[in-house]
């Protein structure tokens, strides 16, 4: 039955992302996002079918595996728009540094505020970076990396979100600042939502997601213990 149980888990899963995928490119709302909404509907199947947790994180153990290539993957966005990262390299190095300075310091300092614990501090600290590396570093840091994962992704929706709002208040006309708000800010959500305003802009948040978790990876794990520990 366990075995049955997983296969249930492994293909419900892929078919809800299929159907939440063709309802995105039918209807194409921004909310609508297939990381979103498979989220949301195979959670309340979860929950309404009471199906056992421990089958369906077994039939499911390939796709999180998955993962470790796609970060692997990352190379080839900046192969290809190295060009853009050599002519422009110091704004984008201080730039992203800090944003990726920021994104840590404010999810830590919010969980420290909140009164929510070392764990949550831990696990909040890398949601500004795309999931299999936001994984890897709430791993390394303690955390709790499939609640990273949710953080994640909301956090990416709410930088799709508000990222147009931003640029349009702020008036900000560079595609290259533009496609680092959306790639620090938004990271691969961001990045879809980037390529909708031209490729340049999306190419430079394709090269911002893919870095920004690199510094991140490097900062995050001194950085988030020893805001930890002063705040």
């Amino acid at each position: 039955m366990s075995d049955v149980g997983a296969f249930i888990a492994l293909t419900g899963t892929i078919g809800v992302y299929i159907l939440c995928k063709w309802l995105y490119r039918r209807v194409h709302f921004l909310l609508l996002t297939p990381i979103l909404t498979s989220f949301c509907v195979l959670t309340a199947l979860i929950l309404w079918t009471r199906f056992p947790w421990s089958p369906y994180a077994r039939g499911t153990q390939w796709l999180t595996d998955l993962l470790q290539p796609a970060t692997v993957a990352f190379a080839v966005p900046l192969y290809k728009h190295y060009d853009i990262l050599k002519r422009h390299a110091a704004a984008v190095l201080i730039g992203l540094t800090l944003g990726a300075a920021t994104a840590i310091t404010t999810a830590v300092g919010l969980a420290v505020l909140l009164h929510q614990g070392k764990l949550i501090a831990l696990t909040l600290a890398p949601r500004s970076v795309t999931t299999p590396i936001a994984m890897d570093v709430s791993k390394e840091l303690g955390g709790i990396p499939d609640l990273t994962a949710v953080c994640v992704i909301f956090t990416g929706m709410t930088g799709a979100i508000l990222g147009p709002l931003l640029i349009r208040r702020l008036h900000i006309r560079s595609p290259l600042a533009q496609g680092l708000l959306f790639g620090m800010g938004a990271h691969g959500i961001g990045t879809a939502r980037a390529l909708e305003w031209s490729q340049e802009v999306g190419a430079v948040s394709s090269l911002a997601m893919v870095l920004g978790a690199c510094i991140t990876l490097a900062l995050a794990p001194w950085l988030a213990p020893w805001l930890i520990q002063a705040l």
